[in-house]
């Protein structure tokens, strides 16, 4: 697959319960979580869409400091499937074939992974989404568009699970070949053991 038909999404909606503040808006090596994986996400995909409904944190903390493209039409109360739905929806409208879908507490992804993830995609393959040695991670993986029916009726259903949607739909894991970039970040311990060990 071409690359110049990979639109980029990252899922910025979350409520950040563990964190106890915003993860978007965190500061990691002088930026926030948010720019600095949309920096690396945008060398290898555009548009880059930042998945977050009005209401939250992220999108009223960075929507105006930002030059990213939001998409906040998500249906209400639906997690982050219902923020890969809208956003998906967004990316076939400006013609994309397929989105790399990251969250937004993943700090140390780098353009290997979208490379890995899109060299996994097929003509009959709806998703490819990123296994390290413990489990498959769905909100890293490139999903086609066309797939966005079938994962939109889930939400109508009241799924919101990743889980189901990676089940619902054609999907193949890769094993990615570094897993820190798989590295996400949930909780106060985990930005500070992130910090101590200096993995960047």
């Amino acid at each position: 697959m071409s690359q110049n038909t990979v639109a980029g999404i990252i899922l910025a909606g979350g409520r950040s319960r563990r964190m106890g503040q915003d993860k978007a808006a965190l500061d990691f090596e002088g930026a926030t979580m948010l720019t600095r994986i949309a920096a690396t996400v945008s060398q290898r995909c555009a548009p880059v869409l930042v998945a977050a409904p009005e209401t939250s944190q992220a999108y009223r903390e960075l929507s105006k400091e930002s030059d990213l493209e939001w998409v906040t039409d998500e249906k209400e109360g639906s997690g982050p499937l219902g923020g890969l739905v809208a956003a998906l929806r967004a990316a076939a409208e400006v013609g994309a074939d397929a989105a790399f879908v990251c969250a937004t507490d993943m700090p140390l992804i780098e353009v290997g992974l979208i490379d890995e993830l899109v060299a996994g995609l097929t003509d009959s393959t709806d998703a490819v989404i990123a296994r390290d040695a413990q489990r498959d991670h769905p909100m890293a993986g490139v999903y086609r568009t066309s797939a966005v029916g079938a994962l939109e009726a889930l939400v109508d259903a009241g799924e919101l699970r990743m889980g189901a949607a990676i089940d619902a739909i054609h999907t193949r894991r890769v094993t990615v070949t570094d897993e820190n970039w798989l590295t996400n970040v949930d909780a106060p311990e985990d930005l500070h053991r992130l910090r101590a060990t200096g993995v960047s």
